[in-house]
């Protein structure tokens, strides 16, 4: 019987987790749909709308930055976020894949 060795690059993995984890939160998603309702948007609206604080709106918004699902860009003292769709269709598909879908592209 012949063995097969699994290997994993860890730097993929790490972002891997980090987009996952990002895109499985709840608020996150709230936030994700409502800049794709609205296009770019800045902090303030996305926070006055959903009626959360700015605080916790900022802290969720670094972490979809950061797995690079939204951009940001600075306009003096305001933000505004764009969705990065390229990023959110690799994970749809991926997650596609490792449930065994049909991908269509």
């Amino acid at each position: 019987m012949k063995q097969t060795k699994v290997r994993f690059s860890s730097d993929k993995l790490n972002y891997s987790c980090n987009l996952m984890r990002a895109l499985a939160h709840p608020l996150r998603l709230k936030i994700l749909e409502y800049i794709d309702d609205k296009g770019e948007t800045s902090v303030n609206k996305i926070y006055h709308t959903l009626q959360i604080e700015q605080s916790i709106t900022s802290q969720h918004l670094k972490i979809l930055r950061l797995a690079g699902v939204v951009q940001g860009r600075r306009d003096g003292k305001k933000v505004f976020y764009t969705i990065n769709y390229q990023v959110v269709k690799k994970a749809g598909m991926a997650v596609d894949r490792f449930l065994g879908k049909t991908v269509s592209v």
